[in-house]
């Protein structure tokens, strides 16, 4: 049989923090549970924030929690032309669009529609959907306006790609980290609107090269934290379209700052590399995640 392989898979933009940490270990414990793999991949494709030095401070912190992963390491900085290869099957498909629309063009089209007495509908994370109405531009006109420069990025046509589905969307979730018995969830892309597949100027986005790298590295167990739980349904559609394989996916309970909240980069005070320097353990550091 083959090994479950894992994945821990953090942005270079920032230093980690505590719940990088608790997700890291997560990974590790749950693969070493099933006799499986654990690789480590590095997810810089925003290169306009990404950094060697945040980099450099990964590789110190998960060595550190004495956390060991299999060579090499993926970056996916390296691999654009296989994000781009899976857009251009999209786009041959007509399952994408450019969309032209600013955010000043989004907001003035939300501002005169909620002005109707309506709400406009929002993602899970309470940001706005995109309008859309460019989805039934020519394609003369498209041409046009990308031919001129005028900026746009790729969406998803979500509606277009639900209706060629053969039956209902839905993943597998792991009740817990025991991995003893699984849940069916019903997948809800809608609840997005037509997500950002790619842009102009890098032909991907956190989506489209998640589900395209965990398809090329053969992940089958996808471990991570509780905020990318309703992401799961975009990716579950995407695989569908691009005819990927399906992980299971565990989604963890979050570490919470004093104020209730996720935490974040900018929280500096619960970042590994700070704990280190006030004196903190890595065993310290695993009681602070027990409790």
């Amino acid at each position: 049989m083959t090994a479950p392989v894992f994945r821990f898979a953090p942005s270079p933009n920032g230093e980690l923090h505590l719940g990088h940490a608790l997700s890291a270990l997560t990974n590790q414990r749950m693969a070493k549970a099933v006799g499986g793999r654990l690789l480590l991949r590095i997810e810089d494709i925003d290169v306009t924030r990404c950094t060697p030095e945040f980099e450099a401070g990964i590789f110190r912190d998960l060595s550190w929690l004495e956390l060991t992963w299999e060579e090499p390491v993926r970056r996916q900085s390296e691999h654009f032309g296989a994000y781009e290869a899976a857009l251009d099957r999209l786009r041959r498909e007509g399952l994408v669009y450019p969309a032209f629309m600013s955010r000043g063009d989004i907001r003035a089209a939300i501002m005169t529609f909620e002005a109707t007495g309506k709400t406009w509908p929002r993602d899970p994370d309470g940001a706005p959907h995109y309008p859309g109405t460019d989805r039934t531009i020519s394609t003369r006109e498209r041409k046009r306006r990308i031919d001129a420069g005028v900026p746009f990025a790729w969406r998803l046509d979500t509606a277009e790609a639900l209706a060629r589905l053969d039956g209902r969307l839905n993943w597998l979730e792991w009740a817990d980290e025991t991995m003893g018995t699984t849940t069916d969830v019903a997948a809800d892309p809608l609840q997005w609107g037509d997500v950002v597949i790619a842009r102009r100027e890098i032909p991907t986005s956190y989506h489209l090269s998640v589900v395209v790298d965990d398809a090329l590295q053969g992940v089958s167990h996808v471990v991570r934290g509780r905020d990318l739980y309703f992401a799961t349904s975009v990716q579950r559609l995407l695989q569908e379209m691009l005819g990927l394989p399906q992980p299971t996916y565990f989604h963890h309970r979050l570490v919470l700052g004093t104020d209730g909240r996720k935490l974040s980069k900018s929280q500096r005070d619960t970042g590994l590399a700070a704990l280190r320097e006030a004196g903190e353990s890595p065993q310290s550091v695993m009681r602070m995640l027990q409790t």
